[in-house]
């Protein structure tokens, strides 16, 4: 009877941008896990609409794997697909990073989590963004802002006017329980059993 090895492979969450907004680019769940499956991805699952995409891949290079995403997205959904794909360290590192005065969350308050793609991850970004300090907390770490306001002056925030900014493209946003969520769904698939995550390679 041959050996066998498992080789692990690593969860990570696909944050999909600027689907089911608005009435745009609309795709359903069920189909969105599907194309992942197609592209061979496994232990594939979504949370809630916002194109939130959990999965386990053997490779280990998050941008190659934007890439094959976006072009598996776009060719079956019919939109210029962006992604932003991280695993389920860095998940743990955003929720773990987090300002402390998020721990405990008011009501009174928004909070949201800035996902930033490659092109713009740098502290020099919150220069470019200018928020206005009066009425909104922004905090930089790599990969992320961290962004927190009361509900009555976002409208004169720089979250507000963030459409139609230059980097608007590069980044797409979750709410800080979605975000918790998340990170909670990545940690709980990576102690997975072995056999359920691992790629199973006969050794003669």
């Amino acid at each position: 009877m041959p050996n066998v090895l498992y080789v692990p492979g690593v969860t990570y969450v696909a944050l999909l941008r600027g689907i089911n907004v608005g009435g745009n680019h609309i795709i359903p769940m069920a189909a969105l896990a599907a194309t992942f499956e197609r592209a061979g991805f496994t232990n594939v699952r979504t949370y809630i609409q916002s194109g939130n995409v959990i999965f386990d891949a053997k490779a280990r290079d998050a941008r190659a794997l934007e890439a094959r995403i976006e072009r598996a997205c776009s060719a079956a959904h019919a939109y210029a697909a962006k992604v932003i794909v991280r695993d389920q360290d860095e998940m743990a590192a955003i929720v773990a990073d987090m300002p402390r005065a998020w721990s405990k969350p008011d009501a009174a308050t928004r909070y949201n989590v800035l996902y930033l793609r490659h092109t713009i991850d740098a502290p020099e970004i919150l220069d470019r963004l200018s928020p206005e300090r009066r009425l909104e907390h922004v905090a930089y770490r790599p990969g992320v802002l961290y962004w927190s306001a009361r509900p009555k002056d976002v409208p004169r925030t720089q979250m507000a006017k963030l459409s139609s900014h230059e980097i608007y493209g590069e980044l797409t946003v979750r709410n800080l329980n979605t975000t918790r969520a998340i990170a909670s769904l990545c940690a709980a698939e990576a102690r997975g059993p072995a056999k359920r995550r691992a790629a199973k390679i006969e050794r003669t």
